[in-house]
């Protein structure tokens, strides 16, 4: 397969994400709105919660998540491995639907139904369960680590040479109104010397 190419007009934005994340899913729907306003293609790229949390101590309900996250990763990663770039973003976003809009955190099911829906090999899901491509996974995910660094998490966009742990949003900007926040992100990035903006979220994640 070949890669997805952008035509030379086009910026490409890459978006490392792990499919369980919430955060991710909601800057992921975003960065989408952007490409309808701004001229980007976005590259996407796996990364993985339960490799970036490996060998640390977790309470019993996380530690719980992160092995069952295992699973959606892997299943990312034999997608892009069988079927190139092109599908990676498209699996996602059946991915993403069941289990933040639709709820379901029952993962080989998500993972069967995505299948299906795009119609790619159902024996995806039992490659998925195995460590087969990990080395991948974990190059993958190691590639959007080493430009932000290992003490944040997901998603990880990468655009104009820098990259950046977030935004993470609460609500999802549509429209001209996601393109000015993209706008303002190149704008801070194009600092060499800027590093970041935090404030404490007083919001959940809502995915309408």
């Amino acid at each position: 397969m070949t890669e997805q190419t952008a035509p030379a007009s086009r910026e490409i934005v890459d978006f490392w994400f792990d499919p369980i994340c919430p955060f991710a899913w909601i800057t992921s729907r975003w960065i989408r709105e952007v490409e309808t306003v701004r001229d980007i293609t976005i590259k996407w790229h796996i990364m993985s919660l339960a490799v970036l949390n490996e060998g640390r101590e977790l309470d019993a309900g996380y530690r719980e998540l992160m092995d069952r996250a295992w699973l959606p990763a892997r299943a990312v990663t034999q997608v892009q491995d069988r079927y190139g770039d092109d599908k990676v973003g498209d699996f996602y976003t059946a991915l993403g639907t069941r289990i933040h809009d639709g709820g379901n955190d029952n993962y080989e099911q998500v993972v069967a139904e995505a299948l299906a829906e795009l119609s790619l090999d159902e024996s995806i899901l039992e490659a998925a369960k195995t460590d087969a491509l990990d080395d991948k996974m974990r190059a993958s995910h190691q590639e959007g680590i080493s430009k932000v660094g290992d003490e944040v998490g997901t998603p990880v966009v990468a655009f104009n040479g820098t990259a950046f742990f977030g935004p993470v949003m609460t609500r999802i900007p549509r429209g001209e109104k996601a393109g000015e926040l993209f706008d303002a992100a190149v704008t801070l990035g194009s600092f060499e010397y800027f590093y970041e903006l935090k404030r404490s979220r007083t919001t959940s994640p809502e995915f309408d």
